[in-house]
């Protein structure tokens, strides 16, 4: 008995030990993470600013989560409000002689990149060069590229280069066959988000706003292409037809590169620009280290200007992933007390959710422009419950390429009644009332539930357009009839009216700073970035363990097909949501 004992003691200190060196090596790890992060490196003469694959840009820091466990990971995320900052600030700096762009696949939304290729066509005019390198270049890595002076391809490389697409998965054979029942409420004939549940084919509404959505985003985009390379624009739809970019000789024949080099002959070329000797080291600056080389410089900490990042979809509750209404809610309140921030600028990229949620946010947001001013930016999604947050601003902007408006509402409510008779299975319920099981996952809703619930979706429906016509000055008809679902382009969407002014995140602030009558100010992100200790708990959360994994399974598309279906956040009552989701 006494030697179980010792056993079982020796254990349990033996666990004990473990863990504590465990945490001891965490958090050494953590500090010298932190300590070498704030170290300002230093900048050498004649360097080349570089955006290379190990580089990632994201428009919010709720992107900007780390794998606590990923010691090796050398991915970089940047904010791409600081990396138009950190261009500005090389267009004048004596130590920058000129960009290098070396990116195949890069990480970004459409806006985004349109906003580093802005910031590139500005930085050239100062005489600095912008060279591109690529290997195997992804359409969206090519469209930033093509800004360049000079374009570059690896001999065995390629350009993918073949316009714009969406595909819509339709289910309605699938779900009758295996016996699911799909019971769908919703305002508005182009409000596509629930179609695929009801048709087995597209519906000519969903086809005509698909067609001039991804019509506008192509021939701006395409345009932008062709007049950096030089190209006719008849010229470049034949090349993007006949995929011309696959074939290294093609690309270079048809000028959509200058020269085939491998990556050593470019380095050389970029120490001749430099005027480097063979025996020069060639200096290339990460943005990254860029950026930490100045960020604290001339920071005027009393006058503020918060730019409150809205990303993800809209769900009640708490979370920290995406826009959790309460921890949203709290947000704003802060901002809104907090005396030092003269003006909030609200970047919304978000193709909406929750109805009740965007609600709560939409209100808080009201109660804040009332103390200060409250300017609206808007990212690669600005639709449905992401556009009615934006209805308090003071003044919004948008990207070209802005999927914009959604305005419409819908409530989906599966159920399994006949898959589970057809497996021996029924459901019965005694009640108190009418509607006591209002909703059941076997029966669906009662028929008291449908005319509430259709009651419901048409009265919020109307609130959205009620919200609208007071921020946008238009009456309910010339809303109505822009509404209906339908998404926009963010070109198309001033045109409408939906927005007041076409520009960037860097553009909104400087109106939000003039606004508040302050001319030196520090820009302060919120909410702010999780910390990493934060982090270790939040991915301890069994729930997360869980979707991480079915996410690793199935991909991303798969993973929200399934949430759509089985998370009850996301078929809570009401719902603002935009149909569709595109990448570049």
């Amino acid at each position: 008995m006494k030697s179980f004992l010792k056993n079982v003691l020796a254990n349990i200190v033996a666990i004990m030990l473990v863990a504590g060196l465990f945490f001891t090596f965490l958090i050494l790890m953590l500090t010298v993470s932190a300590f070498s992060d704030s170290n300002k490196p230093a900048i050498i003469k004649n360097s080349v600013l570089t955006l290379d694959f190990k580089t990632n840009i994201i428009d919010s820091p709720a992107e900007d989560q780390e794998d606590m466990f990923a010691f090796g990971q050398t991915q970089k995320n940047i904010l791409v409000y600081d990396m138009v900052e950190a261009i500005k600030k090389a267009k004048t700096d004596d130590k920058i002689k000129g960009i290098s762009l070396e990116t195949d696949g890069i990480m970004a939304g459409m806006t985004q990149l349109d906003n580093v290729r802005t910031a590139l066509e500005d930085f050239k005019k100062s005489g600095k060069f912008v060279y591109a390198y690529g290997n195997n270049v992804s359409q969206g890595a090519y469209y930033l590229g093509s800004v360049a002076d000079q374009y570059y391809l690896n001999p065995s490389g390629g350009i993918e280069l073949k316009g714009l697409s969406t595909e819509v998965m339709y289910m309605k054979s699938f779900t009758e066959k295996f016996g699911i029942g799909l019971q769908v409420i919703r305002h508005g004939k182009y409000k596509s988000a629930v179609e695929p549940f009801l048709l087995d084919e597209m519906s000519p509404e969903n086809r005509e706003q698909l067609s001039v959505l991804l019509n506008d985003l192509w021939s701006a985009n395409a345009g932008k292409m062709a007049q950096s390379r030089k190209i006719d624009p008849i010229q470049f739809r034949t090349i993007v037809d006949s995929l011309y970019g696959a074939i290294p000789e093609l690309g270079v024949q048809h000028r959509l590169a200058d020269r085939l080099l491998q990556k050593s002959e470019y380095d050389d070329l970029l120490k001749a620009k430099l005027k480097l000797s063979e025996k020069d080291k060639l200096s290339k600056i990460s943005f990254s280290k860029y950026i930490r080389s100045y960020s604290e410089d001339n920071v005027d900490k009393d006058n503020q200007v918060a730019v409150l990042y809205a990303s993800g979809a809209i769900y009640n509750g708490e979370g920290y992933d995406e826009i959790y209404a309460e921890n949203f809610v709290k947000e704003i309140k802060k901002l809104t007390k907090e005396d030092k921030i003269k003006a909030v600028v609200l970047r919304i990229n978000s193709p909406g959710g929750s109805a009740n949620a965007s609600d709560e946010i939409l209100f808080e947001l009201q109660q804040l422009k009332k103390k200060k001013p409250l300017v609206v930016s808007f990212g690669d999604y600005a639709a449905s419950g992401g556009y009615y947050i934006a209805m308090a601003a003071d003044r919004i902007y948008a990207e070209p390429n802005t999927l914009t408006g959604s305005i419409g509402v819908f409530g989906l409510f599966p159920y399994f009644k006949e898959l589970a008779n057809k497996n021996g299975i029924s459901s019965h319920a005694v009640t108190t009332n009418a509607n006591s099981n209002l909703y059941s996952s076997i029966n669906g809703i009662t028929p008291g539930g449908v005319q509430m619930m259709t009651k419901s979706v048409e009265g919020t429906y109307k609130r959205f357009v009620h919200f609208v016509t007071q921020n946008r000055k238009k009456t309910f008809e010339q809303i109505d009839a822009v509404g209906g679902g339908r998404v926009w382009s963010g070109t198309r969407a001033k045109q409408i009216g939906l927005v007041d002014e076409l520009g960037s995140l860097n553009n909104a602030i400087g109106f939000a700073a003039q606004k508040a009558k302050v001319s030196r100010y520090n820009v302060a992100a919120y909410p702010k970035k999780i910390s990493q200790f934060e982090q270790i708990f939040k991915n301890m959360d069994s729930e997360q363990i869980t979707n991480k994994l079915l996410k690793t399974k199935l991909g991303n598309d798969q993973f929200l097909l399934f949430q759509q279906i089985t998370d009850p956040k996301m078929k809570a009552g009401v719902m603002m949501e935009m149909p569709l989701q595109l990448k570049f």
